[in-house]
């Protein structure tokens, strides 16, 4: 009975820890964003931070569900785009493109 409730217990856990995991990759060009840069998810009042690792790869776990902001700070310039976060985990792949002569996210 002790193992069935550790074991309960360990995927109520497991399953909360995914809760709001905002992740995925951007690029531009066609390679990965290099390491380092950085991304935040605005939900509400609160702000959530991560940045790039060499895989161009960002995880952002935001509490809050509903509509958020993501920005990607790039070479000076803040580029955003709408996301939800939901319960489970969400991925968001992106891709800078220029258009008017700015960067802007574009989703893949």
């Amino acid at each position: 009975m002790k193992s069935l409730i550790v074991v309960a217990f360990s995927f109520v856990m497991a399953s909360a820890a995914l809760a709001g995991e905002i992740y995925g990759t951007i690029s531009e060009a066609g390679k990965p964003l290099p390491a380092g840069v950085k991304v935040e998810v605005t939900a509400g009042q609160k702000t959530y931070t991560g940045e790039t690792d060499k895989f161009g790869t960002y995880h952002i776990f935001a509490q809050e569900k509903g509509k958020c902001t993501l920005t990607v700070h790039l070479k000076d310039q803040k580029l955003t785009a709408a996301i939800f976060s939901y319960d489970k985990a969400t991925r968001y792949d992106w891709a800078v493109e220029t258009v008017d002569n700015k960067p802007t996210l574009k989703r893949k």
